[in-house]
């Protein structure tokens, strides 16, 4: 499975997807098209918690979780995983099927198991509808490093994503330094390495909540660029920076 969520650095993650701000940043907001109940918005709070309680793959800090029904499960759930848009690089982790082009998503049985073994009591009506939201944010995750990434689609059309690994624990330095502007910190932060054919290139993915629309109750910002750790990466964020401001000025 294509497990998202990481260990929370905070005690009490938001009940919406991550944090509002202190300020009104004026940014665009990604929404989850997907409605959900309130215990559904407390269940995926409660997923984004207490992962130190999980088995972990040592490789990305990800669970690692079975198909098999938990003791006292009231009713059945599916085992049936979507696969993603998201090539897949050559590694293979564990929890992924293999002969797969694509990464493949958590079941709901799946999901409800992690979060099992983690001490809550999800209810099980509401495990399709926090697998969908758990698939759309990284879906458009990757939409958004696919931008990114067309600044070198002459050289390499069909990146991969290689491997992922959560670090809520790990404020990025640029969520610092917006913490200390009086922002939010982030609610969570996945680091993803993608393959720009047999370049391995760090992105960081910081996940802020955003202000609920109406007939969306989960409005999220997610600030995705690639970690500014080689003068590529930078000369990207420059590039990127030219790209919005002749956007600005031109429309």
């Amino acid at each position: 499975a294509m497990f998202m969520w990481s260990r929370a650095a905070r005690a009490e993650p938001p009940p919406s997807c991550p944090m509002h701000s202190s300020k009104t940043r004026e940014k665009e907001k990604e929404s989850c098209p997907v409605a959900k109940s309130q215990s559904a918005e407390a269940m995926m709070a409660m997923a984004k918690s207490g992962q130190e309680k999980e088995k972990l793959n040592s490789s990305n800090q990800m669970p690692e979780v079975s198909q098999r029904p938990m003791e006292g499960q009231r009713r059945r759930l599916s085992t049936y995983r979507v696969e993603s848009t998201i090539p897949k690089g050559e590694y293979q982790p564990s929890h992924q099927l293999e002969g797969k082009e694509t990464w493949t998503y958590p079941s709901p049985q799946q999901f409800y198991n992690a979060m099992k073994r983690k001490g809550y009591t999800p209810n099980e009506a509401d495990m399709n509808q926090v697998v969908a939201i758990h698939n759309t944010v990284n879906e458009k995750t990757w939409e958004k490093v696919m931008e990114w990434e067309s600044l070198h689609l002459n050289k390499c059309p069909n990146p991969r994503l290689e491997k992922f690994s959560g670090k809520a624990n790990d404020l990025s330095s640029k969520a610092r330094i917006m913490t200390w502007l009086g922002y939010t910190a982030p609610f969570d932060r996945h680091d993803w390495v993608v393959d720009r054919c047999g370049t391995k290139v760090r992105y960081i993915i910081d996940f802020y909540t955003g202000t609920p629309m109406a007939g969306m109750p989960i409005s999220m910002h997610l600030d995705v660029r690639p970690a500014p750790d080689s003068a590529g990466a930078v000369m990207d964020h420059v590039r990127m920076m030219g790209r919005s401001l002749r956007q600005w000025i031109f429309g």
